[in-house]
């Protein structure tokens, strides 16, 4: 028997994520620049002490279901970390190119928002993406290696 029209409605689409700011990428310029283009944002500070762990704050914001969005690159290679990014199920952008300013960082990640969202419904968590400088998004740690690095 057919479902009635509707019936797997929610009161939030099914691609509507929060993105969570991370303190690397502060606190006003990339949030504005997101939610100008109509973004859900929290940012880190809202949430937890500046100085938490990102092993600490990677589970909660996992658990919660929120993108993460951070310009430390090298949270790929750290043990820790990925171990957080594993248990937690997280679904991190890592923006490439440093020199940015908090704008320019805005800019592009704004750019790049239905390109993370697309990689976030089409790909299950936990895994690690870059975000490039001209908006181009790709994975670079898929759920598999992730959940092997964690056994």
């Amino acid at each position: 028997m057919r479902k009635p029209f509707g019936a797997n409605l929610t009161s939030e689409p099914p691609d509507h994520f929060v993105f969570f700011i991370d303190r690397s990428l502060g606190k006003h310029a990339v949030a504005a620049r997101l939610r100008g283009v109509g973004a859900t944002v929290e940012i880190h500070d809202d949430h937890f002490l500046p100085d938490a762990p990102d092993s600490e704050w990677l589970g909660e914001v996992g658990r919660r279901g929120w993108l993460v969005l951070t310009k430390d690159k090298r949270i790929q290679h750290r043990a820790i970390e990925q171990s957080a990014v594993a248990s937690a199920f997280v679904r991190l952008f890592a923006l490439t190119g440093g020199n940015l300013t908090g704008d320019e960082m805005g800019q592009v990640l704004a750019k790049a928002r239905r390109k993370m969202v697309a990689i976030a419904r089409d790909n299950r968590a936990p895994f690690i993406a870059r975000v490039y400088k001209n908006g181009s998004v790709a994975v670079v740690v898929n759920r598999r290696k992730l959940l092997q690095r964690q056994s």
